[in-house]
């Protein structure tokens, strides 16, 4: 595992675990997976910065938020920066490896998970890792995509198929899998006709632009995800955010906005989740950082539902 070092902080101020791994006193665990496939398109790359980006633009917010009845996050909840996963460039199946024996460590410890990614396609080891604990787990996967191909150019874990490999997973209920805000024309006919085949649930963003109470939504969708099952993992891409509110992510219109964002993701997690992921924040792409600013809300926003959920 890589230390955190030089002039990148902690994300969110959070105790540097890095070197100790202690978990002692630590309620929620932070890790970094600094991993581009090795299939990506074009020019349009450089995912695997997002970790070292989100600390230190994390460097400027406090976990105060006013908005949400004055809370401060770590009143309540001691957050720990564990450090990066140790990935292998260019050996997919090697990283994918290291990526679930170090989340299977942390999982084991019962803390709340928060990973940064990097591309999509860590979302299938990390909820292999918890799987294999013996859980029964459920997904809300916020997205524009479905990400559930087969494969891309043979790369069976390419950011276009963590869905494909978690519905064979054996402890994932591919029922209580419930793709959030999939929308626009870089999806393709055979991603829906592989989550319907899978039983997974399928909520568009018109579906969510249609629903009269985002806060209702939100307790749908946890309700649809912890059906039998023993736990609910929240997986976030940035494109499921409008390109407006995104312009260090994937090019996507017709999106969430910041707002709707904020308001699921509090509101699933105030239901209860293990753990969650946020990926896909390209910096290269984005000189202002300011997707890589939100993931701090978006955390933020997390970790304050976290704690309602422990009320």
């Amino acid at each position: 595992m890589t230390n955190i070092y030089g002039n990148t902080p902690c994300f969110l101020g959070a105790k540097n675990i890095s070197a100790s791994k202690s978990l002692e006193d630590i309620d929620a665990v932070v890790y970094g997976v600094p991993w581009e496939g090795a299939v990506t398109w074009g020019d349009y790359t450089g995912c695997e910065l997002g970790p070292k980006v989100m600390r230190l633009t994390s460097a400027r917010y406090s976990g105060y938020l006013p908005e949400l009845d004055h809370i401060d996050v770590f009143e309540h909840m001691k957050l720990g920066d564990i450090g990066d996963i140790d990935v292998v460039p260019a050996d997919v199946d090697e990283t994918m490896k290291r990526i679930t024996d170090f989340t299977s460590k942390l999982w084991e410890s019962g803390k709340f998970l928060i990973g940064l990614g990097g591309d999509h396609g860590i979302t299938f080891p990390i909820v292999k890792a918890l799987a294999e604990q013996g859980k029964k787990v459920g997904i809300i996967h916020l997205d524009a995509h479905y990400d559930n191909l087969p494969s891309h150019n043979g790369d069976q874990y390419a950011r276009c198929s963590p869905f494909a490999r978690l519905y064979e997973q054996e402890g994932v209920r591919n029922e209580s899998i419930i793709h959030t805000g999939i929308h626009g024309p870089r999806n393709i006919p055979e991603s829906g006709r592989n989550a319907k085949a899978a039983g997974a649930v399928t909520v568009t963003i018109n579906d969510i632009r249609n629903h009269s109470n985002l806060k209702q939504l939100a307790a749908e969708l946890h309700a649809m995800a912890s059906k039998d099952v023993d736990c609910v993992y929240l997986s976030i891409c940035s494109d499921v955010l409008d390109f407006a509110f995104n312009p260090g992510g994937p090019v996507d219109g017709n999106g969430l906005t910041s707002h709707e964002l904020l308001t699921l993701v509090h509101e699933i997690c105030k239901q209860g989740v293990v753990g969650m992921d946020f990926v896909e924040i390209y910096p290269q792409q984005d000189p202002t950082q300011l997707s890589a600013h939100f993931a701090s809300t978006v955390i933020l926003y997390a970790l304050a539902g976290v704690i309602e959920s422990k009320k």
